[in-house]
């Protein structure tokens, strides 16, 4: 029997879990949410411990962007969460509200409720801190926010110390809107396990209300559009297809598959689609492009001196942001970050010692300033994408991620890290001339899991979506996800994707 719903949420990752949650809350709503993953079964999601060994499992879509020239032409592969709670089954459970800073461009793009200031409400709303109260924090949301103490390693400790005796300051964590500086990583874990927003919104009491239909196994093929609205959604379920209507469709499925869905509907770059085979209905040429993405240096390894104890929490226990001109700076927006894994960590090709044996101090960029995009291969699901994310195409980025090497080193071999430290492994202690730094980044960066920006919302006619994430050209038609942000954030996005999704909920009943 045809099913209709009066909100259509595509994609139950980390957007769609709340954006279905939030609106099912009216019993009056009809919601209904697809995803084309299934619920998550494997109990190695829940282990924090684990996050590095489950991509590429039967929920990962496995997706790998095309050789990029200016990382030694490598491939490189890209995971995203193909099931119930998405990436958020897959990343390493950090939460970083950003810097204020960060939000200026969203401010402009969007006004002033995209703004810090404008999403406070929206994250606090999703956020319950565990360790302490304090009137900017949420402290009634579903997503536990846990600041570990105790269990933080010792070499994280001592890489925190050489950082503030290098004169960077200590902060409390990475949620005052500040960044610069020193602290233990705030991650989404409760009770020792991994907390995937699925886990916090689609609870099994909230998946039990008579108006929000869950389906699972649903792979969506395109829109299907009637002048500038849509009707209906084209799904394959068990390899039936299947057409699923609703008045009002919002897209969640991420900075990949949103722009695809639209791309496979009609709605995009002329000549792209054309190139791919698939006709154009709308002329929308920005879908796609402004892809963005984090990397880091996979990385500074140091033989330890003394077996090196696991981590008792999830490997990556701290991010040190800084301003590379000045470690001493308390204010102001970062522009590189450095990363302290209690393990060894090394690229694909790169020598890493055994685990329990070393330890890494990863590094990287905050703000690239290099663009990529998305393509569609072809009309259908089985198309693979196009992934070309142009990394360190720019000056800036390869002029910047090698003072974020030398600064990570400097850390690296700081007196206070002297109980630990052996040798450098990598890039090693030959590795001194610019040349040979910027070869090593090449050859080991690799990405942070922050793609975003391919549906990036504005004031200005090329826009994706305008500030209401309404998609520009059709009248029913949101994108509330990670591919609406027009410039990336400082670090790690899930946190504000949630309070994208949070916001956009709050005002989606004023939405005409």
């Amino acid at each position: 029997m045809p099913q209709h719903f009066d909100v259509l949420v595509i994609g139950a990752g980390s957007a769609g879990s709340v954006i279905a949650s939030r609106l099912s809350e009216d019993d009056s709503c009809r919601v209904g949410l697809l995803e084309a993953g299934h619920m998550p079964c494997d109990p190695d999601i829940a282990d924090p411990l684990m996050w590095t060994q489950i991509q590429g499992r039967a929920y990962d879509w496995a997706y790998r962007t095309v050789p990029q020239p200016y990382t030694a032409n490598r491939i490189h592969e890209w995971p995203r969460g193909k099931v119930v709670g998405g990436s958020s089954c897959l990343h390493a459970m950090a939460y970083v509200r950003g810097h204020t800073d960060d939000f200026i461009p969203w401010e402009e793009a969007g006004g002033s409720r995209w703004s810090y200031e404008g999403l406070l409400p929206g994250f606090k709303r999703s956020e319950t801190f565990t360790a302490f109260s304090d009137p900017s924090r949420g402290d009634h949301g579903p997503l536990d926010v846990l600041l570990p103490d105790e269990a933080v390693s010792p070499i994280a400790r001592a890489y925190m110390a050489a950082g503030n005796a290098l004169g960077a300051p200590r902060i409390s964590d990475h949620n005052t809107g500040e960044l610069l500086g020193t602290t233990p990583n705030s991650l989404n874990i409760r009770d020792g396990r991994r907390l995937s927003l699925a886990d916090a919104y689609l609870t099994s009491e909230v998946r039990a209300r008579p108006n929000l239909t869950l389906l699972t196994g649903y792979a969506i093929e395109h829109l299907a559009l009637d002048g500038n609205r849509a009707t209906s959604v084209v799904a394959v379920h068990e390899g039936v297809v299947d057409s699923i209507s609703a008045d009002r469709t919002v897209l969640c499925a991420g900075a990949i598959s949103s722009p695809l869905i639209l791309m496979r509907s009609g709605i995009g770059d002329p000549e792209t689609l054309r190139r791919a085979g698939i006709g154009c209905l709308h002329d929308r040429g920005e879908i796609g492009r402004n892809l963005q993405d984090h990397l880091l240096a996979l990385g500074n390894v140091y033989r330890s001196k003394k077996p090196v104890p696991p981590s008792r929490l999830q490997h990556s226990e701290s991010l040190m942001y800084l301003h590379s001109a000045d470690i001493t700076r308390a204010t102001g927006s970062p522009d590189i970050v450095l990363g302290c894994v209690v393990a060894p960590s090394a690229a694909d090709g790169l020598d890493a010692p055994a685990y329990g044996s070393a330890y890494t101090i990863l590094c990287g960029v905050t703000h690239p300033t290099s663009r990529g995009r998305i393509l569609p291969s072809g009309p259908g699901l089985k198309d693979a994408p196009v992934i070309d994310p142009h990394y360190l195409e720019t000056e800036h980025d390869r002029i910047t991620f090698r003072k974020a090497l030398k600064m990570a080193r400097e850390v690296g071999h700081h007196s206070a890290l002297d109980e630990w430290r052996d040798i450098e492994v990598q890039p090693g202690p030959n590795a001194r001339s610019d040349a040979a730094l910027d070869a090593f980044i090449a050859q080991a960066a690799s990405t942070h899991h922050h793609p975003c920006g391919t549906c990036r919302m504005g004031v200005d006619a090329a826009s994706v979506v305008d500030p209401d994430l309404r998609l520009n050209g059709l009248d029913n038609v949101f994108v509330v996800d990670a591919s609406v942000v027009p410039r990336i954030l400082s670090g790690p996005i899930n946190a504000a994707v949630v309070a994208i999704a949070e916001s956009w909920a709050a005002m989606a009943s004023t939405l005409k």
